[in-house]
């Protein structure tokens, strides 16, 4: 094999770090062109001054006491008689707070970390799509409509397989509701990054793609909150508002596993996971954490997933840890001691 010699011209040298920091170059553009974008980095002040605002105004407000509901049975958290208790805020705690900004930081992280993964995933569909809609413009319409579509399953997996609930409880850890939560995001949202791909395979352009993702995840943002009431009828029957998504972090027997939908609300009517706002909301898990430390908040459940495995009995056993339901015992019993949001009740 021929190797190079140590002695090199100025000209020759200069030539080949030209030519390596032009690759170099590319490439990082590559890889950071959907991670990062302008719309990314006006979101961040964003988040700032609508968290800012958001906590001035709790502080005026009437707040609830934490941890109100702890005692609570399950007749009082789940009685479905009219009319909806009034909505009283929780607010902010800065450990909390700072625990979810961390999350958001890692989440960061390892997203550009995984970007070029994605991406040639992406690509790979796309060459072997069966149809092309193309760059028109009804594509992004198409895009995000289908975005949100993919993303109702996406969410509802999360909370039916365990092995995808370890990622997603993270952002059900918070025990408060607020727009800081929105921003509780998990570290391994790699593992279900194939339930879009058949975005590129029907032939949406893959900025496209990336644009429908990253609109439908700034939609939700502003969902997170209880400065906000129920909205007006039309709006909360077509799409997902503070009410609804209040819902979905709820702990309450009736509202586990409900209100899956991103944008619109009208996919969890359509397939029977809707659930009105009546009780007031306990927020978290039903097993919380107790914990503001990221490293367990992101990773708790997979340790829990190791535990179990390596105490089962069987093949059969092992997979059920992992794949089955969150609360999935050998007896196909739910298991009390699990921080799931099925230890409860089935999913409808």
């Amino acid at each position: 094999m021929r190797t190079e010699t140590a002695t090199q011209t100025p000209e020759l040298a200069r030539t080949r770090a030209g030519r390596w920091s032009s690759g170099r170059l590319v490439a990082v553009k590559k890889l950071a062109a959907r991670p990062i974008d302008a719309v990314d980095l006006l979101s961040l002040p964003l988040f700032v001054g609508t968290m800012v605002w958001e906590s001035r105004v709790l502080k005026r407000r009437q707040l609830r006491e934490f941890g109100d509901l702890d005692e609570a049975t399950r007749e009082q958290l789940s009685d479905p008689r009219l009319p909806p208790d009034p909505l009283v805020p929780v607010g902010y705690e800065p450990r909390d707070t700072r625990a979810s900004l961390t999350m958001l930081a890692g989440n960061v992280a390892v997203n550009l970390a995984i970007a070029g993964a994605v991406g040639a995933m992406g690509r790979f569909f796309h060459k072997h799509r069966i149809v092309d809609i193309g760059a028109t413009k009804w594509s992004l319409p198409v895009a995000m409509v289908a975005w949100d579509f993919l993303y109702y399953w996406d969410h509802r997996w999360m909370h039916e397989v365990r092995l995808l609930w370890a990622n997603h409880v993270t952002h059900h850890s918070s025990e408060r509701y607020n727009l800081s939560t929105a921003l509780r995001q998990p570290w391994s949202g790699f593992l279900t990054a194939w339930v879009f791909m058949p975005m590129p395979m029907l032939g949406i352009p893959a900025h496209h793609v990336a644009k429908a993702g990253q609109l439908n995840l700034l939609y939700q943002y502003w969902i997170h909150t209880e400065v906000i009431d129920r909205l007006p009828r039309p709006v909360e029957a077509v799409f997902n508002t503070p009410s609804h998504h209040r819902v979905h972090h709820g702990a309450n027997p009736q509202y586990l596993d409900k209100n899956y939908g991103g944008i619109l609300i009208v996919w969890d009517r359509l397939f029977g996971t809707f659930e009105p706002e009546v009780r007031r909301v306990k927020y978290g898990l039903t097993k919380n954490l107790n914990t503001f430390n990221p490293i367990r908040i992101g990773y708790h459940e997979f340790v829990d997933i190791a535990r179990d495995v390596r105490s089962a009995r069987s093949w059969r056993d092992r997979l059920g840890y992992v794949f089955g339901r969150p609360g999935w015992t050998p007896t196909d019993q739910p298991d009390p001691s699990t921080d799931t949001p099925t230890s409860l009740t089935p999913a409808a």
